[in-house]
C-alpha cells in the first residue's frame, strides 16, 4: 500500500517575537529545532497514526537567520518509510513581513520511530506529487544507509565516553 507525500503534509506559521530571539537579534536554533521537532511529529503520526519518538535529526542546515517581523512558515512531509521508522523533510521559509520577501532560512531531515515494538508502518512506499518531494523521496535510500553506517561508528564514540563523576 502507498500514501502520497501530501497525504502527510504538516503546514504551520510562527510569527518570531522578541522572546525567540538570541543576543545576536536572530531567533534562537534551539527554537527552531524545537517547533521543526513538533512539526514533523504531525506528519509522522499521519502515517503510523501511533506514538512516535524523534530518533534521528540530520542533514541540519540553518541558512539563513529570521529575525524580528520574520514568519517562519514550517512544511514537512514524509519522504521515506521502513517497517517502524520513517523519514520526514522539513523546511522553513521565512518571510519578511515588512516587505514581503520570501527566504529558505533552514532544512533538515528528521527520523521517528514507533514507540510501540509491536506496531508496524502499513505503508510499502511514499509517493512524491512535485519535483521537490520527487528530489527528496529519491534521496531516501541513500539517506538511510548513511544513517545506518553512521550508528556504527557512533558506536565506537559512545562506548569511549565515561559517564562517571568526573571529580
Amino acid at each position: 500500500m502507498d500514501i502520497k507525500c501530501n497525504d502527510t503534509l504538516a503546514v504551520s506559521l510562527h510569527r518570531v517575537f522578541n522572546a525567540d530571539l538570541n543576543e545576536h537579534g536572530t531567533v534562537f536554533g534551539g527554537q527552531i529545532l524545537k517547533l521543526v521537532d513538533g512539526e514533523a511529529s504531525v506528519a509522522a503520526m499521519r502515517v503510523t497514526r501511533s506514538v512516535v519518538v524523534t530518533a534521528a535529526m540530520d542533514h541540519v542546515q540553518f541558512l539563513r537567520p529570521f529575525r524580528l517581523q520574520d514568519s517562519m512558515c514550517m512544511e514537512a512531509y514524509v519522504t521515506g518509510v521502513g517497517r517502524r521508522s520513517l523519514e520526514v523533510f522539513v523546511k522553513v521559509i521565512g518571510e519578511h513581513l515588512m516587505t514581503g520577501e520570501r527566504f529558505l532560512g533552514f532544512t533538515c531531515f528528521m527520523t521517528f520511530v514507533i514507540q510501540d515494538p509491536d506496531q508496524q508502518i502499513e505503508y510499502d512506499r511514499v509517493l512524491p506529487e512535485t519535483p521537490e518531494q520527487e528530489a527528496m523521496v529519491a534521496g531516501y535510500q541513500g539517506r538511510r544507509l548513511h544513517r545506518k553506517e553512521n550508528r556504527q561508528r557512533q558506536k565506537v564514540i559512545l562506548n569511549s565516553i565515561n559517564i562517571n563523576k568526573p571529580w
